[in-house]
């Protein structure tokens, strides 16, 4: 059975960073890995994706500059470094990992496994 949890979220003033993780087990190995983010009310979206083949990654437009995604295939861990954090960022950010290739998936309903999600508070 497939597992994903989070750690890193927290309480951070705005402009400030936080690391975010996700270490998998049950299986080790994930064409793709990503991070979402969900408030109150909305729905999840994307925030930013990697590929295990060299490492690619994709972002959603509005975390361009400020997010990187990375990821560690040997342990089965991604990342996602936050920086210049704004209130905007306030959410529960979740892991997610595809068992399939595909296109630079960024919806909810292409990635198969899930983590329980962190909280990220960012206060201004």
């Amino acid at each position: 059975q497939v597992h994903l949890v989070e750690s890193g979220g927290g309480l951070v003033q705005a402009g400030g960073s936080l690391r975010l993780s996700c270490a998998a087990s049950g299986r080790t190995f994930f064409p793709y890995m990503g991070w979402f983010r969900q408030t109150p009310g909305k729905e999840r979206e994307f925030v930013a994706g990697i590929s295990e083949s060299r490492g690619s990654a994709y972002y959603a437009d509005s975390m361009k500059g400020r997010f990187t995604i990375s990821r560690d295939n040997a342990e089965a861990t991604v990342y996602l470094q936050m920086n210049s954090l704004e209130a905007e960022d306030t959410a529960v950010y979740y892991c997610a990992a595809r068992a399939a290739w595909g296109t630079r998936p960024a919806r909810v309903g292409e990635y198969d496994y899930w983590g329980q999600g962190t909280q990220v508070t960012v206060s201004s």
